[in-house]
């Protein structure tokens, strides 16, 4: 199986693309702000045809190049419908510090939008990821889980990161969701589970359990009882 990504624009989202192999189908996961070339150029190098464009979420360094990339080759994006509305109105999903940046600029939707729902078994271009609701960093995150042959893969967005997690003081956001979604998701995964994250290095489950304090937080709370009313 071919896992591959590259950082994009100036908010260095990372941009992956998934396929069973060089010379087949694939699909592209945030393809964010300036990801254009460097995707075309990977898709040749490996000689790879995009079938779809999935969706972590739908802040505008994850979804910026959606619509050139998926109206180019003609394929779908796929995306929670709690994060659709921000395809074609990121200004009101990032508040004012983004205006300059998009001044001048209009987005929409690509020809066509899939939507994604929390449990679904996702099989595209011969890859199957299971999406997993994930709600925090903004109401239709998701993550996709990935049976990797050499070891589990978790392509968790901006839910995780090495060390880290999502912001959630966007429109949107919720520390405590972020947390409850931190526990649900990742108290199943072995430790061995590789994290894709939507930006900065990969890490593993194991890793982020042993040193990362937002995801040993997630997991104390967890498991306080809860009071009845």
């Amino acid at each position: 199986m071919l896992v591959t990504g590259f950082p994009a624009g100036v908010f260095a989202t990372n941009c992956y693309v998934l396929a069973p192999g060089p010379g087949t189908e694939c699909v592209v996961i945030d393809p964010g702000q300036d990801s254009e070339q460097p995707l075309q150029s990977m898709l040749a190098e490996h000689r790879l045809k995009p079938v779809a464009v999935v969706l972590t979420h739908g802040h505008l360094d994850h979804v910026w190049s959606v619509v050139p990339v998926c109206d180019g080759y003609d394929i779908p994006a796929y995306i929670h419908p709690d994060d659709r509305a921000m395809l074609a109105d990121p200004l009101s999903w990032h508040g004012e510090a983004i205006a300059a940046m998009i001044r001048g600029l209009t987005f929409s939707e690509p020809a066509e939008v899939v939507e994604l729902t929390d449990g679904l078994e996702l099989t595209l271009a011969g890859v199957t990821l299971t999406v997993r609701k994930a709600p925090g960093h903004t109401r239709g995150s998701v993550v996709f889980e990935l049976d990797h042959p050499e070891a589990p893969v978790l392509l968790s967005g901006d839910l995780l990161f090495a060390g880290s997690i999502g912001r959630t003081d966007l429109p949107g956001g919720s520390y405590e969701q972020i947390l409850d979604s931190l526990a649900r998701v990742c108290s199943g995964l072995a430790d061995e589970t590789v994290v894709l994250s939507g930006h900065g290095p990969q890490t593993t489950i194991g890793r982020e359990r042993a040193t990362n304090p937002y995801l040993r937080e997630a997991a104390s709370a967890a498991a306080r009882p809860r009071r009845g009313l």
